[in-house]
């Protein structure tokens, strides 16, 4: 496991997208042979898309041969609402790369039958021969995608009723009003994250400093589901200062110390231009 402090949100967000950024590039994606990249929504991975963005438009950066999964969808929102996970995604990230829009895959939280709906994405996940990279966030109890707390860790993609504290986390998105934030929604499982090559999880701000500290320096355990990555053969925590508020000294200043060989793994950065 690696654990990844920078100063700050943005200089987080940078290092996150500079690491997608050369795994991308390094993985040499073609016609036959697709990058599978897992995505999360929240506001955490804004500043991370938003650098994506950047070096696509300067031309360092291609996702035509990127398939992308979404980690989860709201149930009973209907598509084109404001707040729903495919707006989220098409306003943030999609609609501003080169993406085809059927390599981006969304649950569908309005499908007749929901459960059809999980196990045809665990199908299309499959045949897509698994995800590379799976980038999350996690929540203030430490649930990462809608895995809340008590879910099991070798869970697939199904159908969750939300914990309260998510719905009141969620409910500054929709005007503060708790009768309007769904309160169940469609999830990859926490064993579905498992399976992925690679697991980068984000984790920014004082408020999820406990989250970090339960992932991290104390054991697995399915009330706090990120903890499950300590299992992992391939993890990295990206988080900024604040997030290391309830973390030892000792546990900050070892995984400071390695700095110098995390950032050889996103300097230099990789560039699609010729000759780069």
């Amino acid at each position: 496991m690696r654990l990844v402090i920078l100063d700050n949100y943005d200089l987080a967000s940078e290092w996150a997208a500079k690491y997608i950024c050369n795994r991308i590039i390094q993985f040499k994606p073609g016609q036959d042979r697709y990058f599978t990249l897992g995505l999360p929504t929240g506001s955490t991975p804004l500043g991370c898309y938003k650098k994506l963005i950047e070096y696509h438009k300067n031309g360092d950066l291609s996702f035509k041969y990127v398939k992308t999964f979404n980690m989860d969808e709201y149930v009973g929102l209907p598509r084109n609402h404001p707040e729903s996970y495919h707006s989220y995604m098409w306003n943030n990230f999609f609609k501003h790369i080169d993406i085809d829009p059927n390599n981006a895959h969304i649950l569908d939280g309005n499908a007749a039958d929901l459960q059809a709906e999980c196990d045809a994405f665990e199908k299309k996940i499959k045949e897509a021969g698994g995800i590379d990279l799976f980038v999350g966030g996690i929540g203030p109890d430490g649930h990462i995608a809608f895995n809340e707390p008590g879910s099991s860790l070798v869970s697939r993609t199904r159908l969750k009723t939300l914990a309260m504290d998510t719905i009141l986390a969620n409910a500054k998105y929709f005007d503060g009003d708790l009768s309007k934030v769904p309160t169940m929604a469609l999830t990859v499982g926490v064993g579905t994250v498992m399976d992925a090559r690679e697991v980068m999880i984000l984790i920014t701000g004082a408020h999820k400093a406990f989250a970090l500290y339960k992932a991290i320096e104390e054991g697995v355990n399915h009330m706090w589901t990120v903890s499950a990555f300590q299992q992992h053969p391939q993890t990295i925590f990206v988080c900024d200062e604040d997030a290391t508020l309830e973390l030892r000294v000792k546990t900050v200043k070892y995984f400071k110390g390695l700095m110098h060989v995390h950032n050889k793994l996103v300097d230099p950065l990789y560039s699609m231009k010729e000759g780069n």
